[in-house]
């Protein structure tokens, strides 16, 4: 807003905004600060219509009607990809991070071993985990599909979080502040100060979901699954309730004993 809009539309009355003041503001930077853009956009609608809801403005939001219009020119999305320890290399590295007492070495094991992203595993609370029964529920509103998250715990997963009750923190992993998780940074900067140069925290995600396929050559919908990616149209998700948890356990087990022992990923129990 202040580098965009202020400079524009900042001294307007706020009934005198319409939509070509709104295209002032978005035009310039709608292909080439395509997020930016869209941020201002949706901050811009909000101010519009608080506004209107105070009296101050009436009609149609200019934003909604520049939307609808189709005014500004389609973008398309470049993919952007995390880049991936290649699964090869994650017992190694899992012993080097096992030698390290920082909680974000901790917090680090946990996500390897979960496949779950930085914000589901930073955000987690002891409340979510069921110890006898070997669960962690992820709720709805801290999930990318907006539902309910189990993940199945390993000996492994345990090994590292049941110590960590003894802090009594509202989180399992604990930032510098009491009852506060860590940063969303604690992970990567941990990786910096390995020297893991070229790979992100979210990137063990494509590391075990590539081991799934390589390796265990489990069905597409109990990887899928196992990283909380929808599988199937809604039609079919309305049928296939089921969220494959023991499957998923099973798969599980077998990544954490890779991981974290070097065992080969294609051993099974007896």
């Amino acid at each position: 807003m202040r580098s965009y809009a202020f400079p524009k539309i900042g001294r307007m009355p706020i009934d005198s905004i319409g939509q070509p003041e709104i295209m002032m503001c978005l035009a310039p930077i709608w292909t080439e600060k395509h997020a930016t853009a869209k941020r201002l956009a949706q901050r811009l609608k909000i101010v519009l219509d608080v506004a209107k809801s105070k009296g101050f403005r009436s009609g149609e939001n200019p934003v909604t009607g520049i939307k609808d219009a189709q005014a500004l020119p389609k973008v398309k999305r470049k993919p952007k990809h995390h880049i991936a320890m290649v699964w090869q290399d994650v017992p190694s590295f899992y012993a080097d991070l096992r030698l390290r007492n920082a909680m974000a070495a901790k917090a680090l094991m946990f996500t390897c071993l979960t496949g779950s992203r930085t914000g589901e595993v930073l955000g987690m609370r002891w409340e979510k985990i069921d110890a006898n029964a070997r669960l962690w529920t992820c709720p709805a509103q801290r999930m990318k599909t907006d539902e309910d998250h189990r993940i199945p715990q390993t000996d492994e997963m345990l090994a590292i979080i049941e110590p960590l009750r003894a802090m009594q923190s509202e989180y399992v992993f604990e930032g510098q502040k009491r009852h506060k998780p860590m940063s969303n940074m604690s992970m990567l900067m941990l990786l910096r100060r390995m020297n893991v140069e070229g790979v992100t925290v979210h990137g063990f995600r494509s590391t075990f979901r590539d081991w799934a396929s390589e390796v265990a050559s489990v069905p597409r919908e109990v990887a899928e699954m196992s990283l909380s990616h929808r599988v199937g149209s809604d039609v079919e998700r309305a049928y296939a309730r089921s969220d494959l948890l023991e499957k998923r356990r099973a798969l599980t087990d077998r990544w954490s004993r890779f991981v974290a022992t070097g065992q080969s990923a294609e051993a099974r129990d007896d």
